[in-house]
């Protein structure tokens, strides 16, 4: 009876054994952690990358809602990256046996140090060192890629940098898809219409700081004779030095404007019902500003 109750123990910790609803391949484990903030709460959608020990990355990914990730990979050593936004990056190795669980339990990062922000004052968009770039559907397959290579802006730094205010001015018919034909088109009524509405403006209404180095930039923007309210999902990069010694700040943004919204509603269609353009339009910019004057 002893021996029987021994044997059914050793099938349950068998059925109950991590690896057991886990299919793993021949000479392959398993790696896993659980990612967690100072407070103990999981971090959802960190991302992972795991390299072998040449440095190339063999999986990445991200966390679960409950903070974890579960990868097999060949038996071996292993580099673990976690990042997430708001955070210090975590490192650490591992090695993974065959059939077997290298769990790095519970990882904890620490809040990172967010970049020190621009003086408060006037600064102005460099063009140099800046790009306005969008992206759009063609044909629901491939995608066209394009710039504005004139525009200008000001950027008003505030003691509080939520009260801080931008104007961006974009000159349409700068439009350049690298193709002549398209570009003349684009300029033309049936979508910028440069002649009635030779620019897009931006006038920012409120910074809205997300955490770390993110922030919300909601504002106007006039394009094609209309205006709606639009909002750019922004990376703020921080402060350097150019080769003159000058401060410079960085950042990164993007949005997503959807051409009926602004009545760019020119439509062909393929004789077998795909739209010639798709209806919205990615939008990317590089920025970098220095101080006016």
């Amino acid at each position: 009876m002893f021996g029987r109750w021994m044997g059914n123990r050793t099938n349950r910790v068998q059925r109950t054994s991590p690896l057991a609803a886990v299919q793993t391949p021949e000479n392959a484990g398993v790696l896993s952690c659980r990612v967690l903030d100072p407070v103990n709460e999981p971090v959802r959608n960190a991302e992972f990358a795991v390299s072998d020990a040449m440095g190339r990355k063999v999986v990445s990914g991200g966390t679960d809602p409950f903070g974890a990730f579960l990868t097999t990979v060949p038996a071996g050593e292993y580099r673990l990256a976690v990042s997430a936004e708001g955070f210090t990056p975590y490192r650490a190795t591992a090695t993974v046996g065959e059939n077997a669980l290298a769990s790095l339990g519970d990882v904890t990062l620490q809040l990172a140090s967010p970049p020190e922000l621009p003086a408060p004052g006037d600064w102005e968009v460099e063009p140099t060192h800046s790009s306005i770039g969008f992206t759009a559907r063609h044909i629901g397959l491939a995608r066209i890629h394009g710039r504005f290579n004139s525009f200008a802006g000001a950027v008003r730094i505030a003691e509080r940098m939520e009260q801080s205010a931008m104007h961006v001015v974009i000159d349409a018919a700068s439009i350049d898809t690298n193709v002549g034909m398209r570009d003349q088109h684009l300029r033309s009524a049936d979508f910028l219409d440069v002649e009635r509405y030779p620019t897009l403006e931006f006038y920012s209404e409120r910074f809205t700081h997300k955490g770390g180095s993110r922030w919300a930039v909601t504002g106007a923007l006039s394009l094609h004779g209309v205006t709606r309210t639009v909002t750019l999902d922004a990376e703020y990069l921080g402060l350097g030095n150019g080769m003159g010694g000058e401060r410079r700040a960085a950042c990164r943004a993007r949005t997503e404007l959807h051409r009926d919204d602004f009545t760019v509603s020119w439509q062909t269609m393929l004789a077998r019902g795909i739209a010639v353009v798709g209806p919205s339009i990615r939008v990317d910019l590089d920025v970098q500003i220095v101080p006016k004057g």
